[in-house]
């Protein structure tokens, strides 16, 4: 995850010095040295901008394929996926290669294939980049079979020219290999990758179309992961038995996942089945009440009922089934494809400083969401003055920019003032 420029606003601590005489009568013993007058106050500090920014768009690169997420390095790559191309980058001076996927790339992966909504999906920097040359994607993958979907690790060569040392870290995350009633093979993957400021590797999921998936707590569909840097369980993940490598449950697909400036609190965007997207709080071990199994009133072709139903008998949230379901802190009555999500923070974001951008794909449009302190409560929204787009990775940069990816093709760059 590319680190970001936060916005500190401090004051110089002002000290005294007091030269005191020596006790007894000494040769020494004179009068204490005076001490020096009081240092006059600092100038309060400046309040936070309320101004709403204004945003200067530039495109770094177009004509690419289907690009689903990116990350930018502190000495100037952009590392981008393209869902059925894989890995490329684009160098500090504008060079662009492909390192590593589909073949035409520096490393061709003999299981790397492309698949309805999966492929080459989320990419993360490991929070030691600069050090340490390791990247990590969520890809689909022919290695065991059925497929699965897979998190790698990767390092990438000094001067971008391909990676090596390839490590399958999370193998057995499920994708939907086989077509069904309501959809397609390889629907609803999840796929986003993101490091927490715990250090920890976070993964979402997605519920394949399969109704048991979600709530099912041995396997990692419809889920979000929290794990190191080998693919371990986190500690403290979850209680109640399951895999160690889940950090909730109970999701449908989620495709952002951000982490707020202030307290490091994980927030998961997910958009719905044709009701309620949610931006909701994550807390270890929590629930995110979907559970689109067959029910009272409800009996589905093939088990999933994800489709039928409304708010009310096919609810995102299901705290009639699940009364300590994760609470949304916002949810947008509308199915309009909520997806990727991430905090802004600097002086150059204004009024924006803290604030969540979320990208509604279906409606196109990048929103940005006001949270209480406490992350529960939303105080307001608004949308960005940005070209309508199907936006699919938003990432602030180590420069303090906002870089998107949208499904046109496109990268941008956004600067705020």
């Amino acid at each position: 995850m590319a680190s970001r420029a936060f916005w500190h606003i401090g004051c110089a601590a002002l000290f005294a010095t007091v030269i005191s005489g020596c006790g007894g009568g000494g040769s020494n013993g004179g009068s204490p040295a005076p001490a020096p007058p009081p240092a006059a106050a600092p100038p309060p500090a400046a309040a936070p901008s309320t101004a709403t920014p204004t945003l200067a768009r530039s495109v770094l690169l177009d004509g690419l394929a289907n690009p689903w997420d990116l990350a930018v390095t502190s000495d100037g790559a952009l590392l981008f996926t393209e869902k059925c191309n894989g890995l490329s980058v684009r160098r500090s001076d504008g060079t662009v290669r492909r390192l590593f996927g589909a073949p035409g790339s520096a490393v061709v992966a003999d299981d790397f294939f492309c698949r309805g909504q999966s492929g080459m999906l989320g990419l993360a920097l490991d929070p030691a980049f600069g050090a340490n040359r390791l990247v990590y994607v969520f890809m689909q993958s022919d290695r065991s079979a059925p497929p699965t979907n897979r998190v790698l690790r990767l390092r990438v060569n000094d001067d971008y020219s391909g990676v090596t040392d390839r490590s399958d870290i999370v193998a057995d995350i499920p994708f939907k290999h086989a077509a069904n009633a309501h959809g397609a093979v390889g629907q609803h993957s999840g796929g986003r990758l993101r490091f927490g400021t715990d250090g920890l590797l976070y993964v979402t999921t997605g519920d394949n179309h399969d109704g048991a998936l979600p709530q099912d707590r041995t396997r990692l569909g419809g889920k979000v992961l929290r794990v190191d840097r080998n693919g371990a369980a986190a500690p403290g993940n979850n209680a109640g038995g399951g895999d160690a490598r889940i950090f909730t449950r109970g999701h449908r697909n989620v495709q952002g996942v951000a982490f707020r400036p202030t307290d490091g609190r994980v927030f998961a965007c997910e958009h719905g089945p044709g009701h309620s997207d949610e931006v909701t709080p994550l807390s270890a071990g929590g629930n995110g009440g979907w559970d689109p199994q067959n029910r009272s009133g409800l009996d589905c072709a093939d088990g999933y009922c994800g489709y039928a139903g409304n708010a009310e008998t096919m609810s995102m949230t299901d705290t009639v089934r699940f009364a300590d379901a994760l609470r949304p802190v916002w949810v947008n009555p509308e199915s309009q494809g909520v997806g990727p999500c991430t905090f802004v923070a600097g002086p150059q974001w204004r009024g924006w400083h803290g604030r969540l951008l979320v990208g509604v794909m279906a409606d196109l449009r990048l929103d940005v969401l006001h949270l209480d302190d406490a992350g529960t409560t939303l105080a307001g929204r608004v949308t960005a003055d940005l070209p309508r787009a199907r936006y699919r990775a938003l990432v602030q940069g180590p420069d303090g920019h906002l870089y998107v990816a949208t499904d046109s093709g496109e990268i941008w760059r956004v600067v705020a003032q």
